[in-house]
């Protein structure tokens, strides 16, 4: 199944710009989030086929907010690749128990992000 619509997921207004144009340049539609609370209904609402979310926000983070989306019927299974500047092994551990398909670490280059639409396709 191509991506054809990807959810953004960053309380950074700089990374949130960048990763979307870097998906949209890749010819995706692409919704932006956030918040992790944001990021739920978004899911729910859009139906995106891939979210790439930051894992340290406001008010929900990454963690809880990809627990959620896997505990959800209608985007469960929605890959979620975190996207973070977390990178000890214990994060990457703990990102794949909460549901992470996949990990990049901040600063991220423009083949990482490709790189991971690639892997899902």
């Amino acid at each position: 199944m191509p991506i054809r619509k990807v959810l953004v997921v960053d309380d950074s207004p700089t990374d949130l710009a960048n990763i979307k144009n870097i998906v949209t340049e890749a010819g995706c539609v692409v919704v932006t989030a956030t918040s992790g609370k944001e990021a739920i209904e978004k899911a729910i609402a859009e139906k995106p086929d891939l979210i790439f979310m930051d894992i340290i926000m406001p008010d929900m983070d990454g963690y809880a907010a990809c627990r959620s989306l896997a505990a959800e019927t209608t985007t469960k299974g929605i890959p979620v690749v975190f996207v973070t500047s977390k990178n000890q092994k214990a994060d990457r551990l703990w990102a794949q128990m909460q549901g992470g398909k996949a990990f990049v670490t901040k600063p991220y280059t423009a083949d990482a992000i490709i790189d991971q639409l690639k892997a899902f396709l």
